[in-house]
């Protein structure tokens, strides 16, 4: 190597130890390198930490006698003008030449052979390379250990925030949901991922977790609000209970109203749901269940009131109906007479007695609607030559 080449391999070795010292400070200081420093770390994760602390104490051995040598060729060139031609090839040797000694290892007794263990010489490449090596074990092991912890500790976080809501809820409400299970399964999660991240397979059941989680303080939330609405609710209950006493009332009358002229099947009389509704909130005011299923009885018994009273408000509509049908039908009956005595056929006595068929049944009482409607099609065909 010429003397330039031999002063710019130094200068260029100076800023590599450089470059190289700046990671191992960065590595050092890592947040997840230092919480694994003092863990107590177990399974998978303890397997990886133990193989990756090797590599660790690899490169901090690796890294010193590299150093060492780069101490050297600098004191070798240092206070010297020029080099001379055996200084020249020293500092060549050191730089480009297996001058980095690498000791052996001591190794657990367990692991020794009685056979000398052989020290290693390399270069500084050689070191290097080595080091490399070594390093991205270590930051690979960093990275999977820290990928998992930040992913999941946010979420186990957020579990313990949603939790703790759910304990001031508890304390609002003066009634305890009842989570000690899904707490000490929270708690052993979050055991499982601190201490072995790499072998934690949580996932699945934080998420049953989480979705129980908040579905528990929802119903906690709501059983607040009902609790303090209650009374509220109540009298706006009993007035929707007045609502579906009218509705059935009505119910009634339009069923004896029609009863008399449309005749109907035995199924078609109203019935009241009016008693089994009251008995529900008499049942719900004597309760001692928890408010949280008090919660759901009470919007459980508004949604059946409110039905109770579409439902019987649907059926005196659909029974009136039925008169409006039976009316329809004489209309139509009338104007395919009249379109009978345009064509003739009003003296026809096959037409005639298929009206007079339809004008019996659409005129007694009570009216079979089927039937009649039956009837008023037959006419309709025979006056129109068999077509609508």
């Amino acid at each position: 190597m010429s003397r330039e080449g031999a002063e710019h391999a130094l200068r260029a070795r100076a800023d590599e130890r450089d470059r190289i010292s700046g990671d191992l400070l960065d590595l050092e200081s890592h947040t997840t390198y230092q919480l694994l420093k003092g863990a107590s770390l177990r399974g998978a994760t303890g397997r990886r930490w133990a193989t990756a602390h090797e590599s660790l104490a690899t490169l901090w051995s690796l890294n010193d006698a590299y150093r060492a040598v780069l101490r050297d060729a600098e004191q070798l060139r240092a206070g010297r003008a020029k080099l001379s031609a055996e200084q020249l090839a020293e500092l060549t040797g050191l730089l480009t030449g297996p001058a980095v000694l690498l000791r052996a290892a001591t190794k657990p007794v367990e692991q020794r052979s009685l056979l000398p263990q052989a020290d290693e010489r390399l270069t500084l490449d050689q070191t290097v390379t080595r080091m490399d090596a070594a390093f991205r074990d270590v930051t690979s092991t960093l990275n999977d250990i820290d990928a998992v912890w930040n992913t999941v500790l946010p979420r186990l976080d957020d579990a313990d925030a949603v939790l703790r809501r759910i304990r001031e809820l508890e304390r609002e409400l003066g009634e305890a949901a009842g989570l000690a299970a899904q707490e000490a399964d929270l708690k052993r999660m979050r055991a499982d991922v601190v201490e072995d991240p790499l072998g934690a397979a949580v996932e699945q059941d934080l998420d049953r977790l989480t979705r129980l989680l908040a579905g528990a303080k929802t119903e906690l939330e709501l059983a607040i609000v009902v609790k303090g609405e209650y009374a509220r609710r109540r009298e706006d209950l009993v007035a929707a209970l007045d609502r579906v006493r009218a509705a059935e009332s009505e119910a009634r009358l339009a069923h004896g109203s029609v009863v008399v002229k449309i005749a109907l099947p035995p199924q078609a009389q109203p019935r009241t749901r009016t008693t089994a509704l009251e008995a529900g909130l008499d049942a719900l005011d004597a309760s001692a269940d928890p408010w949280v299923l008090r919660a759901k009885r009470l919007s459980a018994l508004e949604d059946e009131v409110r039905k109770a009273a579409e439902q019987s408000q649907a059926t005196a509509k659909a029974l009136y109906g039925l008169v409006g049908r039976r009316d329809e039908l004489r209309g139509r009956l009338g104007a395919c007479q009249v379109m009978a005595v345009r064509k003739g056929l009003a003296e026809d006595p096959a037409a005639a007695e298929l009206y007079e068929r339809a004008r019996l049944i659409l005129w007694s009482a009570p009216c079979d609607l089927t039937k009649a409607a039956a009837a008023v099609e037959t006419y309709q065909r025979a006056i129109h030559g068999g077509k609508r």
